[in-house]
């Protein structure tokens, strides 16, 4: 018999969508909500579009997800911001929330306009940069409290950077590659702490990877600081002794050292990191072929995220399946202020083993760190709104 974790599973309008998966592995969630995905349109359709990336968020049980800003043109005032939107409207099977861009084109130079985006944005991120000036991310963060939005923060100073690929640990110098340093990622994330307690602000930390951020995210909120942040899959299961020469290991920020990752595992454990988010970042195929040098940064997520967290984390024992599901339901819909979805759910065959295949992907993108990879947890079917979006073939 289905294991019903979702309520609204007992509504008679989804009997006939349940009635072909009572099997004793079967399990029923909530839809998922990814606050942290890149789904390139408008500009970059090439690498991905919205109606491939909602595909594959359906693939992988979400019904909601919020897209970052780094587009052309890039959302940053209501003209911009209307083209996505629309093509939001044409495109996608779930729901899709933009986010609007701090700074004018990312630049951190010149704030957007967050009053005028603020009704149809779900925050505001420069994401894919780390907003340099002190003076214009406490700008930000007074406008944003002003607003009611949360800003969701891409820490990363770029002075520390220098060039690097991967991290500047033992990989690195091993082989004689460029390293980013930790300090690039938790330098920022200490300085917007001292603008949250001044301004007030609602303040998100996005893909944490350091042990020194986890460290200073747990004090700051002990202290009643009104923060929280978010890990992807690939930090919480890979570092830096996977790393292989290949563009599926390249992502920003980097897989840190296993010390690291224990870190980060104990803040989930804990409650220090609120959610997990994807990150969810295709590219062109030729474009990742070229190795950790000469590779963009960026992997998918999407499709994978849910079977490499149960059995990486939950088989092992080291958080409860429900304590998963909060992390990818509750947790992000209440920071962000993001409803449920009426009617909205996945099917999960949680006895179901199957090899992470790249070709079976419904994105564009290709680059995984966990190709290969033996996982448990096949999603069967997603519904959205009572329509079904995603059924494996099979089922």
């Amino acid at each position: 018999m289905l294991e019903t974790r979702y309520t609204a599973a007992h509504d008679p309008r989804m009997t006939g969508v349940l009635s072909r998966f009572q099997k004793d592995s079967y399990c029923i969630f909530p839809g998922f909500c990814d606050v942290h995905v890149h789904f390139r349109e408008p500009g970059f359709s090439y690498k991905e579009t919205i109606r491939t990336g909602s595909l594959a968020a359906a693939h992988g049980g979400y019904t909601t997800v919020c897209a970052m800003p780094n587009l052309n043109p890039v959302p940053d005032s209501p003209e911009h911001l209307a083209l996505e939107i629309e093509e939001i409207k044409k495109q996608a099977v779930i729901r899709v929330l933009p986010y609007g861009a701090i700074t004018v084109e990312e630049k951190g130079e010149v704030l957007s306009d967050l009053a005028g985006m603020a009704e149809q944005v779900v925050a505001f991120s420069d994401d894919g940069h780390g907003v340099q000036s002190l003076e214009r991310m406490e700008e930000a963060m007074r406008s944003a409290k002003a607003l009611g939005k949360v800003i969701a923060a891409h820490c990363e100073d770029n002075t520390l950077v220098r060039g690097g690929c991967i991290h500047d640990g033992t990989y690195s110098e091993a082989h004689g590659l460029p390293g980013i340093c930790s300090e690039s990622e938790w330098g920022p994330i200490a300085r917007d702490i001292e603008l949250v307690r001044r301004t007030g602000c609602a303040y998100h930390v996005c893909h944490v990877s350091t042990k020194e951020s986890v460290a200073l995210i747990r004090k700051a909120k002990a202290e009643g600081v009104n923060i929280t942040c978010e890990t992807a899959p690939h930090y919480l299961v890979l570092d830096e002794t996977d790393l292989e020469d290949s563009g599926d290991f390249k992502m920003n920020p980097p897989l840190r050292s296993p010390e690291d990752r224990k870190a980060l595992i104990a803040g989930v454990q804990d409650g220090t990191i609120d959610m997990i988010a994807t990150d969810h970042a295709p590219h062109g195929l030729e474009e990742k072929r070229r190795g950790l040098k000469g590779s963009p940064f960026g992997i998918v997520g999407l499709e994978t995220a849910f079977p490499v967290l149960y059995t990486n984390l939950v088989l092992p024992g080291l958080i409860s399946l429900d304590r998963l599901i909060a992390l990818l339901t509750e947790a992000p819909r209440r920071r962000f202020g993001i409803a449920e979805d009426p009617d909205s759910f996945s099917i999960w065959d949680l006895e179901a083993t199957e090899t992470i295949d790249p070709e079976t992907f419904l994105s564009m993108g290709r680059a995984t760190p966990f190709r290969g990879n033996r996982v448990k947890g096949v999603c069967m079917a997603t519904v959205y709104q009572g329509n079904i979006v995603y059924l494996r073939e099979e089922a």
